[in-house]
């Protein structure tokens, strides 16, 4: 153990480097070379050792892609193909991806340091259930319907929205690809996919089984590139929708931009989210939860719930048990079975927690778990989990996202104060109440502030909306919602009497 009480595995070894390097990108349906002829070495956050490398775009490459895109869209009419062919070459690519879970998950895991039992359970696995999701609601989709009334009958459909610049972070990448592509795809759109550099490799593998399910070329173009060429593709004029998951600073420049032309835009942003624990509420099994939903894939996760709100007599258990959870969670090599926590994505990612960390102990919360880095492991990027306890809700730890294994701990007298320090946070993207009394449960959950509150640590699952209030983005993913957004409504005006069908 470290001198936080958390487990730690012994220094990870170097990891593999038969990783595949990509020296080229997708657009277009084919395998081409960047225009600048650059590349970005992908490092091992376990080992800080490069891994492989991968080819970054240029603006050149972006408009390459987007004519592709366009050219789709426009002349080779993807849209027109028809829902039934459409599913099928989805479906296809469902199957290949489901068939390559594992691959996928240690990819991942290689990549961004998420525990592969995280990478195969959760990153991997998540976006096949989300297409198979998708593929079943297509069969019961209003893509047309007739609306009647005195003023008029119309026939209302949706249509695809155009070309779609999608751009993901590095967190959760396979999945936020999936929930970019697969949508956008199943409407009609056309896609350019730009992953973060990082974590472009399973970007180019889900590109490669694209390509082996056989979609018609520009459908979907892969073009890795850092952050002024991201920017690009966002004010690009062959673009008709950018859907962006990161930052909220990140957040506010595109949607900036994005409406200056009024281009339609998805955000989901940060999260500060708060676990509301109340009086009746079973200890035990509510810091069991926390296990998961305050640290699965190592506090790397907008939707973690980091703020625990407590009453002030419950403050000193919940803390105890929380010191107890940390202090079994296994920390190291996140290709071990039985790491829970893994490294942080980068070096610099690393820093900026530790300097957080360090701001709550100067703005005085008690450390009583983690706080440092973990003993024996000298190499990587790693972050001892870490509690804070009494903790002053208006401090910099308890409203900024840390993005790290870190969980404050803060009390509130009664329920009307527990709901106001929850929705005092800029952000709304999720949050959770813990209760033997699933009533009362729901009812301040539904005072919660955040497009997600979990009621006792059960997820919404991928049918229901996902997105977050205030400044945790605009729009929704997931759930038919998530396909709507993909698509223009039409209206067209039909002469009374009108009998055909939709």
């Amino acid at each position: 153990m470290d001198s936080s009480g958390a487990s730690v595995a012994g220094q990870a070894p170097t990891a593999s480097t038969d990783l595949g390097s990509h020296r080229q990108l997708f657009i277009g349906g084919e395998w081409v070379a960047s225009s600048v002829d650059a590349t970005f070495e992908v490092i091992s956050p376990a080992t800080g050792n490069a891994v492989a490398s991968v080819a970054l775009g240029s603006r050149a490459d972006i408009d390459r892609a987007v004519a592709s895109a366009r050219a789709a869209f426009d002349q080779d009419a993807w849209s027109s193909y028809g829902l039934e062919r459409r599913l099928e070459l989805l479906r296809r690519f469902k199957d290949l991806v489901a068939q390559d879970h594992e691959r996928l998950a240690q990819l991942l895991t290689a990549e961004m340091g998420s525990p592969i039992t995280q990478s195969r359970t959760i990153q991997a696995t998540n976006p096949i259930k989300l297409m198979e999701y998708l593929l079943e609601l297509a069969e019961s989709y209003a893509f047309r319907s007739i609306r009647r009334h005195p003023t008029g009958t119309a026939l209302v459909t949706r249509e695809p929205v155009g070309v779609v610049g999608a751009i993901i972070p590095w967190n959760m990448p396979a999945h936020q690809a999936i929930s970019k592509i697969f949508p956008a795809l199943l409407v009609g759109c056309t896609v350019v996919l730009k992953p973060v550099p990082q974590t472009a490799l399973d970007a180019f593998r889900l590109a490669e089984l694209f390509a082996e399910a056989g979609f018609p070329p520009g459908v979907l173009s892969v073009v890795p590139a850092e952050r002024d060429v991201s920017e690009y593709l966002v004010t690009h004029p062959g673009v008709d929708k950018v859907s962006f998951t990161g930052s909220t600073a990140a957040g506010r420049r595109i949607a900036e931009l994005c409406g200056h032309d009024l281009r339609r835009v998805t955000l989901e942003l940060g999260g500060k989210s708060a676990a509301v624990v109340l009086a009746d509420a079973d200890l035990d099994r509510t810091v069991d939860s926390l296990r998961m939903a305050s640290f699965r894939n190592s506090g790397q996760i907008c939707t973690l719930k980091t703020r625990i709100l407590v009453p002030t007599s419950l403050h000193d258990g919940v803390v105890d048990r929380l010191v107890d959870l940390v202090g079994s969670m296994k920390v190291g090599d996140p290709a071990d079975e039985d790491t829970q926590i893994g490294p942080m994505v980068t070096q610099a990612h690393r820093a900026t927690v530790e300097a957080l960390i360090a701001v709550g102990r100067r703005e005085g919360a008690s450390v009583v778990a983690g706080g440092g880095r973990p003993a024996g492991l000298d190499r990587g990027w790693y972050v001892s989990p870490t509690v804070f306890a009494h903790v002053d809700p208006r401090s910099t730890v308890a409203r900024e996202e840390i993005f790290g294994p870190v969980v404050t701990v803060s009390t509130y007298e009664n329920e009307e104060e527990a709901v106001r320090l929850a929705n005092d946070s800029p952000y709304g993207l999720s949050g959770a109440v813990y209760t033997e009394d699933l009533e009362r449960g729901a009812r301040v959950a539904s005072r919660i502030r955040s497009g997600v509150v979990e009621l006792n640590g059960h997820p919404v699952g991928v049918a229901a909306p996902f997105g977050g209030f205030k400044d945790s983005g605009l729009g929704r993913e997931n759930g038919p919602e998530g396909l709507s957004s993909y698509t223009e409504l039409r209206s067209v005006g039909l002469p009374d009497g009108w009998a055909g069908e939709a």
